[in-house]
């Protein structure tokens, strides 16, 4: 049975909620420092810790990636409340993406839950190359073009939707680049990112739900692909550290701290492909 007993889910070792609150707190701490997805490193620790308490090999990539993507349903409210204030939600655009990403990331959770375990965990090693590549260099596209038209729009959400959903992410690392090619100022860019990453977490989370309901050997607090109890701890102990670590950005040059933490990404890259 996907849904485990409930009693089981409670019975949570002090360990374990050790381990997910201090994880969840350094997530979101190091998520407002340094503008991260949290993503990058929930989903590498969390397979860690579920890898560590012999929980099913095949489901503990999925289950970090979709637990991941679920903690975004919670950041994503605070995060795109702040931008709001700030005017720098372009809320029309979201409009148009929204379709997309919603077809999209329902799609990319389907897609995450019939991939081999070992052929997910490479396409997160490749995801956070790629980022940790990205703020190595700090690479900006150069505003080149305008916005696509309404069908346009629809494709690139469902992209974004797409390899957000597969990775556990909140899509700014395909959406910012993008709005910032079709000359979206960098403030907005960021802010209707934020917007997205709703949508984007409520269709990935419930596709999750569905591809993993029903699948035996599923271990307690399980919900289809979903580690509710996880979820739990993740989201209040991240949302309580991330507005602290965006406070102190505001404060200090960030920069040199990125490329440090470029090289942790590295690590935290090969570490899925060596347990491939």
């Amino acid at each position: 049975m996907a849904l485990a007993d409930t009693s089981d889910a409670l019975d949570l070792p002090l360990t374990l909620i050790l381990e997910l609150t201090v994880l969840g707190l350094c997530t979101g701490f190091l998520a407002g420092l340094l503008g991260l997805g949290g993503g990058m490193l929930m989903v590498p620790f969390l397979t860690m810790i579920l890898t560590a308490r012999a929980y099913p090999p095949g489901a503990t990539v999925k289950m970090a990636v979709a637990t991941s993507l679920a903690t975004i349903l919670f950041t994503s409210l605070a995060s795109v409340r702040a931008h709001h204030q700030r005017g720098a939600v372009m809320w029309p655009m979201a409009a148009l993406l929204a379709p997309g990403i919603l077809v999209g990331a329902f799609a990319g959770s389907q897609l995450a839950a019939a991939l081999p375990a070992r052929l997910l965990s490479l396409l997160f090693a490749l995801f956070v190359t790629f980022s940790a590549t990205q703020m190595l260099l700090n690479r900006k596209p150069k505003p080149a073009r305008t916005l696509p038209g309404a069908p346009g729009m629809f494709g690139v959400g469902g992209m974004i939707g797409l390899l957000s959903s597969l990775v556990g992410a909140g899509g700014a690392f395909v959406s910012v680049p993008f709005m910032t090619w079709c000359n979206v100022s960098i403030h907005k860019a960021v802010g209707t990112s934020a917007a997205l990453g709703f949508p984007i977490a409520l269709a990935g989370t419930i596709g999750y739900l569905v591809a993993g309901w029903g699948l035996p050997q599923m271990p307690p607090g399980a919900f289809g692909y979903l580690y509710w109890p996880g979820l739990l701890v993740l989201s209040i102990a991240s949302v309580a550290t991330a507005p602290v670590g965006a406070r102190l950005a505001h404060r200090m040059d960030i920069a040199p701290l990125k490329k440090a933490f470029a090289i942790v990404l590295y690590c935290l890259a090969a570490y899925f492909v060596l347990r491939t």
